[in-house]
């Protein structure tokens, strides 16, 4: 099976809803023109990242129907990353949508970085979320989850093909996009898909790098800073292929990797 996927990098518009909503709808029709049936925007896209504790207030507005709105009306599917604020926590989320607007699948992050992340946001507590999309199986990380490598070889063994990351990732940590997302995509034989926010958002500066990687570690498609589309297929027959060409799934020694186990010493 094969999944045309798209990935809007941006600096959006922190703290205006309406207009990162007008972007959204714009990329969609580009996205939906150019043969694509998937759109991933970055990490917090619909409000902005770095606005302290105005993401509570950003977070109580219908969000997630305006996002369903677009997705209806232009006929396309979308991750897209937004806060959720339920039972007086506010949550880093990213939503998964069908090319009708209805929900298939959410994800909340669940490893928080620095006083940023854990002094506004609450930890999500599933480490594998996917959802079944036209054939093709999509994992959803945010940002520094995919610095962990049991998210994704968890989601590896999930079955996924492909894991989609919506990240906000910023200086000076511009080698997780060049180097980190390559050996994941590598190390599991998956498709990696890093969406990330450009230019500066208070006392940020990201780092741009969005890239489409596939599982021989070889990028699709990517960019350095600017705004911009990027796109690539997702081809469940070259996933099967590397891992007859590159057994590390099968090859492993779960046995082994008990922490519990107690260590021999030669």
């Amino acid at each position: 099976m094969k999944l045309s996927i798209a990935g809007l990098q941006t600096a959006g518009s922190p703290g205006n809803v309406a207009s990162n909503l007008g972007e959204l709808r714009a990329a969609a029709r580009t996205t939906k023109a150019g043969g694509g049936e998937l759109l991933i925007t970055p990490e917090l896209f619909l409000t902005g990242y770095n606005l302290g504790d105005k993401l509570f207030d950003l977070a109580k507005l219908d969000l997630l129907i305006k996002v369903q709105e677009i997705a209806r009306e232009e006929g396309l599917a979308m991750i897209v990353g937004l806060p959720e604020y339920e039972e007086d926590r506010l949550y880093n989320s990213v939503v998964f949508l069908d090319e009708g607007g209805a929900v298939l699948g959410h994800y909340r992050k669940t490893h928080l970085f620095g006083s940023l992340d854990r002094e506004l946001f609450t930890r999500g507590e599933q480490l594998v979320s996917t959802v079944d999309y036209r054939g093709v199986r999509l994992a959803m990380l945010i940002c520094y989850d995919v610095e962990f490598p049991e998210t994704v070889r968890a989601a590896a063994l999930a079955g996924a093909h492909a894991v989609i990351v919506a990240t906000a990732q910023m200086t000076p940590f511009k080698f997780i996009a060049e180097q980190l997302i390559p050996v994941r995509a590598w190390e599991n034989q998956i498709y990696m898909a890093y969406v990330n926010h450009d230019g500066e958002e208070g006392d940020l500066a990201y780092v741009g790098r969005s890239s489409i990687v596939d599982p021989y570690a070889r990028v699709l498609d990517s960019i350095v800073h600017g705004t911009r589309i990027l796109t690539a297929v997702i081809d469940t027959e070259i996933i099967d292929q590397a891992r007859l060409r590159n057994p590390y799934l099968n090859d492993r020694r779960p046995d082994l990797y008990d922490p519990s186990a107690s260590a021999q010493t030669v």
